[in-house]
C-alpha cells in the first residue's frame, strides 16, 4: 500500500492511473461472448442446456431448468433460521428505503382546456442476473429485486448458476422469494443474459437485465444493451476513505479491507490530513491481512490499486474524492456531516465512524448497487425509477392548437420539416 504525500504531485498521477483502469479489455472474450449470445439467439434451449452442461457440468432439460417451489422449499429447510429472519430483516429495510423514492403520474390542466401530463408506469418483465459460482450473493438478490418489485414490475424472472448437484444456492433462493421473483431457472454466464435478451422456448424475454457478474456476463450484457435495458456496465470495486485524526486506524484498515477483498481490480484509498493516522493504517493494513481468507486477492488489490493520501486540509480531501467519483465514499472526521455539502461525486456516502460499507451492502436500506469507474459523475444508485417507464401525455382542443398553429408552422418550417407544418395547417386551411 503506498503512501503519496499529495505536495509531490504523485496523487495526481495515481488518481489518472485509478480511472483508466477497467476490466472490459478483453477482445478475446468478446468473441466468445459474440458466439454464444448468436447461438442462444438462433438455437434457444438447445443451444442454453449445452452450455450449461459445458460449463457448470450439469445435465439439466427444458423441464428441470426452472426452479420448483418444491425446491424453494426445500431451501428454506436448509437454511438456519437466524440467517432467515436475517434476510426478512434487511428486505424489509430495503423496501422502506424504496418505497420513498415512488414516483407518481400527473396531468395538469388549464383554463383553455389543454392537458398536460406524465404517465409513469412500472415495465412489464425483469430479469435478474445473480451469481452462483464460487461465491453466492442473497444480498444481490434483495438489492436487484426489490426496487423492481416496488416500482410494480410484474414478471420479476432471476437467473442463477446451478451448482455441481444441479441446484441452487438455498440463501439465494430464500432470498428470491423474500423479495418477490416469480422465476427462477438454473442457467447462468453470457447464455443467461442472451435467453432474458431474446426468449427461448422456455425463457420468454424480459425487457431488462440488471444485476452483477464476471467479465462473460458484464460482456454480455454491454453487447445485448439496444434489445434490451440494463443497469450499468460495472466496474471493479472501490472505496475512499475521507478522515482526520479522530479516526480510529483499526476502523479504517478495516473498512479499506472490505473492498479489497472483492478482487485483484478492486481500489482501496485513504485521503487524510494526519500522517499519524496514515501510517498507524498502513501497519493495521498488513496486521489485519494477515487474518482474513482472501489475503492473496488483498495483497495484489492493495499493491496495485490502493494509497493513502496525505493532504494539508478535509477540503483537499474532498476535492480528491470528487475526482475520483468513488462507488463508496466514507467521510471519517469528526464533524462529517457538515461536509456532506460539498460532496459532488460519490454513489454511496458513508458519515461518521459509525457508518462502515458493509452496513449499506447489507442492512442500512439504499441500494447497493453503485456506479463505479467514476461513473458518479453522471449515474446514480440502482433505485426505483430504474424499473419505471414514462410517457408524456398532450391533449388539445382544437382552439388551444390554432393558437399555437402559426408559431409550429414557422418553427417546423425554419427546419425544413414541410410536412410537419402540413400536419398542422390542414387543420385549420377550410376553417
Amino acid at each position: 500500500m503506498r503512501i503519496i504525500d499529495n505536495q509531490d504531485y504523485k496523487a495526481e498521477i495515481f488518481i489518472e492511473e485509478l480511472l483508466k483502469r477497467s476490466q472490459l479489455n478483453f477482445k478475446n472474450v468478446q468473441d466468445i461472448v459474440d458466439d454464444i449470445i448468436d447461438n442462444v439467439r438462433n438455437n434457444k434451449d438447445e443451444a442454453v442446456l449445452d452450455y450449461t452442461r459445458q460449463f457448470d457440468q450439469v445435465s439439466l432439460t427444458s423441464q428441470t431448468i426452472k426452479v420448483t417451489e418444491d425446491e424453494i422449499q426445500e431451501a428454506y429447510k436448509k437454511l438456519d433460521e437466524k440467517l432467515i429472519s436475517i434476510l426478512q430483516k434487511a428486505a424489509d429495510r430495503v423496501r422502506s428505503f424504496h418505497e420513498k423514492q415512488k414516483g407518481n403520474s400527473w396531468i395538469a390542466p388549464d383554463e383553455k382546456g389543454t392537458i398536460l401530463g406524465q404517465m409513469v408506469m412500472p415495465m412489464e418483465s425483469v430479469g435478474v442476473y445473480v451469481p452462483g459460482g464460487k461465491a453466492a450473493y442473497p444480498s444481490s438478490v434483495l438489492m436487484n429485486v426489490i426496487p423492481a418489485q416496488v416500482a410494480g414490475v410484474k414478471r420479476i424472472v432471476m437467473v442463477t448458476p446451478p451448482q455441481k448437484d444441479g441446484s441452487v444456492n438455498p440463501g439465494v433462493l430464500v432470498a428470491a422469494k423474500i423479495s418477490g421473483v416469480t422465476e427462477i431457472y438454473k442457467i447462468g454466464g453470457a447464455q443467461a443474459v442472451a435467453a432474458l435478451a431474446f426468449g427461448t422456448e422456455t425463457i420468454p424475454k424480459v425487457d431488462k437485465i440488471v444485476g452483477p457478474g464476471n467479465i462473460f456476463v458484464t460482456l454480455a450484457k454491454r453487447t445485448v444493451f439496444g434489445h434490451v435495458s440494463i443497469d450499468s456496465i460495472a466496474g471493479p470495486s472501490e472505496i475512499l476513505v475521507v478522515a482526520d485524526d479522530s479516526a480510529n486506524p483499526v476502523f479504517v484498515a478495516a473498512d479499506l479491507l472490505s473492498q479489497a477483498e472483492h478482487d485483484e481490480l478492486a481500489s482501496s484509498i485513504l485521503v487524510t490530513t494526519s500522517k499519524e493516522l496514515a501510517y498507524a493504517v498502513k501497519d493495521e493494513l498488513i496486521r489485519q491481512t494477515e487474518k482474513l481468507s482472501r489475503k492473496e486477492i488483498i495483497t495484489n488489490s492493495l499493491k496495485d490499486f490502493g494509497a493513502i493520501i496525505i493532504v494539508n486540509t478535509i477540503d483537499e480531501a474532498i476535492e480528491i474524492s470528487n475526482k475520483i467519483a468513488p462507488e463508496h465514499l466514507e467521510v471519517c472526521t469528526r464533524e462529517a456531516l457538515s461536509l456532506l455539502p460539498k460532496i459532488k461525486n460519490a454513489g454511496a456516502i458513508f458519515l461518521g465512524h459509525y457508518s462502515p460499507e458493509p452496513l449499506g451492502d447489507y442492512m442500512a436500506g439504499p441500494n447497493h448497487v453503485l456506479p463505479t469507474s467514476g461513473t458518479a459523475k453522471f449515474f446514480s444508485p440502482l433505485n426505483v425509477d430504474d424499473f419505471m417507464k414514462k410517457s408524456s401525455v398532450i391533449f388539445f382542443p382544437q382552439e388551444a392548437l390554432k393558437e399555437l398553429s402559426d408559431d409550429i408552422i414557422i418553427f417546423a418550417e425554419a427546419e425544413a420539416l414541410t410536412a410537419h407544418a402540413n400536419s398542422v395547417r390542414v387543420r385549420f386551411e377550410n376553417a
